[in-house]
């Protein structure tokens, strides 16, 4: 493991904090980090794998409401629709993840120029969404209905395409079926926790003949980076959305997806 393979882990474990959870795709965002720093993890595990220190940066912000859901599960009626809300929405990304999987690695994974391209797409979708006049109807991320909760789990699935987006998605899809801004950021943090959890034991359930003591030793360096910095953003994000809306990751997104085309033309 030389130093620059520290430096390019370390540079991407604090992007997968930064925006695992804003609306810019940290998966696109990896990918094309990783392409132009020559950074390559086998398997593309690397990108995956990292996401666990994401995982527990919500875990952390957010153990008080959760362990109260946990604790109350047995009797608490609301707790259990809650639960039972959150793993519906997750059900669609476990049948298509499992599908597509060897796919999504081994093609989608591979295109920087797909990622720019969704990057672009994806950013003038939010802006739009982000200016209709829309009219809230549910604005507690913990009492959706599940009929939405589901509807939002197959929004989810479009980020299996690098570069969608998997929080962007959710918010887009929960804000077209009338939820608000913030509750829809929410709602997309607690769905992140058993998405990322289940592409993460099922990744490394998928590569473990193939990892080695160097794969641990750099997947540990973006965790811990990913960790702190994922945990700034669960702190900050809700406030921030609630003043700005998601104007400002909807230009990020046609900024950063533009550049990424020009080095990628410039450069290859």
């Amino acid at each position: 493991m030389t130093s620059d393979t520290i430096v390019s882990a370390f540079l991407l474990g604090i992007v997968e904090g930064l925006t695992e959870f804003i609306p810019v795709s940290s998966t696109g965002h990896l990918l094309l980090l990783g392409h132009f720093l020559g950074f390559e993890s086998t398997g593309k595990t690397f990108e995956v794998l990292i996401q666990f220190g994401a995982i527990l940066a919500i875990l952390s912000v957010y153990f008080g409401r959760l362990w109260k859901v946990f604790v109350g599960l047995p009797h608490d009626p609301a707790a259990r629709r809650f639960a039972a809300s959150v793993l519906l929405a997750f059900f669609p990304a476990v049948v298509i993840g499992v599908l597509a999987h060897d796919f999504i690695k081994t093609v989608l994974f591979e295109s920087p120029t797909l990622v720019c391209i969704t990057l672009i797409l994806g950013g003038f979708v939010l802006l739009a969404v982000d200016r209709l006049p829309l009219t809230p109807r549910y604005t507690n991320a913990m009492e959706y209905p599940l009929g939405l909760s589901l509807a939002i789990g197959f929004c989810q699935c479009l980020a299996m395409v690098p570069g969608v987006s998997r929080s962007g998605a959710t918010i887009v899809g929960a804000l077209l079926m009338g939820t608000d801004k913030r509750s829809a950021a929410e709602f997309s943090f607690f769905l992140a926790l058993p998405t990322m959890a289940g592409a993460f034991a099922y990744d490394l359930y998928k590569n473990r003949d193939v990892l080695s003591m160097d794969d641990a030793a750099i997947i540990g360096i973006g965790f811990v980076t990913s960790f702190i910095a994922g945990a700034f953003v669960v702190k900050t994000l809700l406030d921030f959305v609630s003043r700005h809306g998601f104007a400002p990751f909807a230009w990020w997104r046609i900024i950063a997806g533009s550049i990424g085309l020009a080095a990628l033309y410039a450069f290859g």
